[in-house]
């Protein structure tokens, strides 16, 4: 048995957030908000909303879990719920850590659940990626509600229409060229052996990729192997999709809630259906900043700005946002990751402890 990793939290552990804590305040900076009017807004919180939103942005990553565990436990992946739970939330921390749209946290998953379950990772990354195709869906029903919403209050033209055109192309394109690689067995394995043939080469022979080459097949088969019985199983996606409608309709409460917070009702629920959906997008684009502060609130300053919300409520509505769904979702996240770090730990102690001489 492979020795767990040892998880120590050093300073090392927080120099990422830090960087991005500086960066939230460099944003308002450049932003010139008004710091005294941020100041009065939340002073004016009303504290019973703001803490319905924490628990409805939890619930939002409960049912999101619900969605993924239940399409593990179709393929057989024995995984109990709080592991599913524990692997979720560290996804989410490692998301945040390397900004790339939960690329690198559902790598992170994948790698849990076969770290879990040797052999898994075939079907772990068909539940991945099936869930990743449901949300794509969900993000696009979700611009074409909205946008039908501003299209009868004559409030959809201009930027606004070119941003929500844009962004439903291109979450299609990438939803048809996943689906794509998906049932084309054959071609996925040309890409996939492009690739190792390329990375050999580049190499210039240096690494033998003949073992790794070995696991890319068997993960590629198990794959495939899984999504053909998603496409058999129609009440099982109905399922996930039911769960990830409900994780949705949370992660929009949360919008709702920190606007019923600080008091202000003037957003309608059209400005934050096409808001949060455009949020969702802007915030996939991989930029490389660190812990995925600035384009995010920048971009949602100024959504909300374009739907008519003024700066200071904006800019406070902005940051509680973040508040729940960046910082406190980290910390929850990197909790799991030292749960998990010291379950294994104790794991391991008390095996030693049961096979040492006696």
């Amino acid at each position: 048995m492979s020795s767990p990793p040892k998880y120590k939290v050093t300073w090392r552990t927080f120099a990422l957030p830090l960087i991005g804590l500086v960066a939230f305040f460099v944003y308002i900076y450049l932003f010139n908000v008004d710091i005294p009017g941020i100041i009065a807004e939340v002073q004016k919180i009303k504290s019973y909303y703001y803490v319905l939103a924490i628990v409805v942005s939890l619930l939002d990553v409960l049912f999101f879990t619900l969605a993924w565990h239940f399409l593990l436990r179709f393929l057989q992946v024995k995984l109990s719920f709080l592991k599913s739970f524990a692997f979720v939330w560290i996804g989410i921390y490692v998301d945040t850590m390397i900004p790339a749209e939960s690329v690198s946290g559902e790598l992170a998953k994948i790698y849990l659940v076969n770290k879990e379950e040797d052999g898994t990772a075939g079907k772990a990354t068909a539940s991945v990626v099936a869930q990743r195709l449901i949300g794509m869906g969900i993000n696009v029903a979700t611009l074409l509600v909205g946008a039908a919403f501003l299209l009868v209050q004559s409030l959809l033209y201009g930027m606004m229409l070119t941003l929500i055109l844009f962004l439903i192309t291109m979450v299609c394109l990438f939803f048809t060229l996943v689906l794509f690689f998906s049932f084309r067995e054959k071609w996925t394995f040309r890409m996939l052996e492009g690739l190792i043939r390329f990375a050999e080469w580049i190499t210039r022979g240096h690494w033998k990729p003949a073992k790794f080459r070995e696991e890319v097949v068997s993960i590629h088969r198990g794959f495939h192997q899984a999504i053909k019985e998603y496409v058999r199983a129609p009440k099982t996606m109905l399922l996930a999709t039911f769960l990830s409608v409900i994780s949705w309709i949370f992660a929009l409460l949360v919008f709702f809630l920190t606007f019923l917070a600080i008091g202000y009702t003037q957003i309608s629920w059209s400005a934050i259906l096409v808001i949060s959906a455009i949020f969702v997008a802007v915030k996939s684009i991989p930029v490389g900043i660190p812990f995925e502060v600035g384009l995010p609130e920048i971009a949602l300053t100024i959504l909300l700005q374009g739907f008519g919300v003024p700066v200071a409520i904006g800019a406070t509505a902005t940051i509680l946002m973040r508040l729940l769904t960046l910082w406190l979702r980290f910390f929850v996240g990197f909790g799991a990751q030292q749960w998990l770090g010291i379950k294994a730990v104790m794991s391991r102690s008390n095996g030693e402890a049961n096979h040492g001489p006696g």
